[in-house]
């Protein structure tokens, strides 16, 4: 196997690795603080990338549909938390299961609705299209790079805002202990709102990005929340920097994964079982990964300790 397709493919999981955080960020952001395990948060994705392909085809801007896409999606996880989430943080979690699963079908008959069932197609600009040349004479697409660059400049941006800003200490403090917080003057109805609004805008630009090298198409989130829920549980939960290494560690596991286990089993097997046993444990990897850091250390990789 030559150094260039390595080299390729460890740059493909870095991307993949880098918007599955904007996905994680999110969620373990609002698990964190507010205790809830939201499985609408793979629709708030989807919002984003279909906001974006809309803005997109009205104004011709990919800036624009960047931006449509954040307002789009923190604009309704407001809603929802207002209306909906709201009712729930002093109910068990399977109320929460159930209440969220039913937001993944309003939110998706919603936009089959409004959009139709055929895919959308957001178009990557023409500043950002085409290969670009890496030392050593490597041809990668530009636009995946940038994906990458932006998705580690996001992680800066929000880690700064967690430990350096006002409104990350009040985050951190609302999810040590919400009635001390709340004691202080704090208006937790108020952080709870800011906090989904945020993870949500984050979701919301995750898929708007990815829609411009995917089809945008109705339930387009929920393969990624899964991805998600994997990544916040390895990085530990409510730990922006653990969502960051769990994400980069879910995306070159599983892209390395797919690549490389079919020819270490080619060594020993035919290649069509090869092909076939190695596709299969690629799909589990990221799993067994996960089984195996849990079992190294429970709370996850920066997860705080009882």
């Amino acid at each position: 196997m030559s150094t260039i397709l390595i080299i390729e493919q460890v740059l493909n999981g870095l991307q993949l690795g880098v918007m599955l955080f904007l996905m994680a960020a999110g969620l373990t952001l609002i698990f964190g603080v507010m205790g809830l395990i939201n499985l609408a948060h793979g629709s708030l994705y989807m919002v984003g990338a279909f906001a974006a392909a809309w803005v997109a085809g009205a104004t011709g801007s990919f800036i624009l549909a960047l931006i449509g896409a954040l307002v789009a999606a923190a604009l309704a996880g407001a809603i929802v938390e207002l209306v909906v989430i709201r009712r729930l943080y002093e109910k068990d979690h399977l109320d929460q299961v159930l209440a969220t699963f039913a937001l993944i079908l309003i939110f998706s008959e919603g936009t089959r609705w409004i959009f139709g069932s055929f895919p959308l197609f957001l178009d990557i600009p023409d500043a950002l299209s085409g290969p670009v040349t890496l030392p050593g004479g490597i041809q990668y697409p530009l636009y995946r790079l940038v994906l990458i660059l932006a998705g580690l400049l996001i992680a800066l941006g929000l880690d700064l805002l967690i430990t350096r800003t006002r409104i990350g200490i009040r985050i951190r403090a609302g999810e040590n202990d919400r009635e001390m917080t709340a004691a202080l003057g704090i208006d937790i109805s108020k952080l709870y709102t800011l906090v989904f609004a945020l993870g949500a805008g984050l979701a919301g630009l995750a898929g708007a990005m990815v829609g411009a090298i995917q089809s945008v198409q109705v339930g387009m989130g929920e393969p990624v929340l899964i991805l998600a829920f994997v990544v916040i549980v390895i990085g530990g939960i409510g730990s922006i920097r653990g969502a960051l290494v769990g994400a980069l560690l879910v995306g070159l596991t599983d892209t390395l994964g797919g690549i490389f286990l079919p020819e270490l089993f080619k060594l020993f097997m035919e290649p069509s079982s090869a092909t076939s046993v190695g596709a299969s444990l690629s799909s589990m990897a990221i799993y067994i990964l996960m089984g195996a850091i849990l079992i190294w250390r429970p709370t996850g990789l920066f997860g705080a300790r009882a």
